[in-house]
């Protein structure tokens, strides 16, 4: 048996979580004031996900970057292949918000979209 501390991020709350674990499968959570924190803790120790968030270089806009992020969580392990492929992104104004920036990020099955109006 196993027992992992975390700080449930999912709210302002900040539950402290304790999962406990037997041949790496979730049996319990315990510290949680709502079902996201269960939900968040079982993600985070079997298969933990993140937004990416970062920006991109743009031409002929406000600004010389443009803030992006993924449309969806990506598993935290691609989070490096997230970044490098937009490392080599280069966008043309005008973009809008929810603009796909880099589809199909690393192969992920999930598109980055701009977050600002350029």
């Amino acid at each position: 048996m196993e027992k992992r501390e975390l700080t449930c991020i999912n709210c302002p709350m900040g539950c402290q979580l304790t999962v406990t674990l037997e041949g790496g499968a979730v049996t319990a959570v315990t510290g949680q004031t709502c079902p996201r924190g269960e939900a968040y803790a079982r993600t985070e120790v079997t298969a933990p996900v993140r937004t990416v968030t970062t920006t991109v270089r743009i031409t002929g806009g406000r600004a010389p970057m443009l803030s992006v992020k993924t449309a969806a969580p990506v598993p935290k392990s691609a989070v490096p292949q997230v970044l490098k492929a937009l490392k080599t992104v280069t966008v043309t104004a005008p973009m809008r918000i929810g603009d796909v920036v880099l589809p199909n990020a690393a192969d992920l099955g999930v598109d980055v979209v701009a977050t600002a109006d350029s």
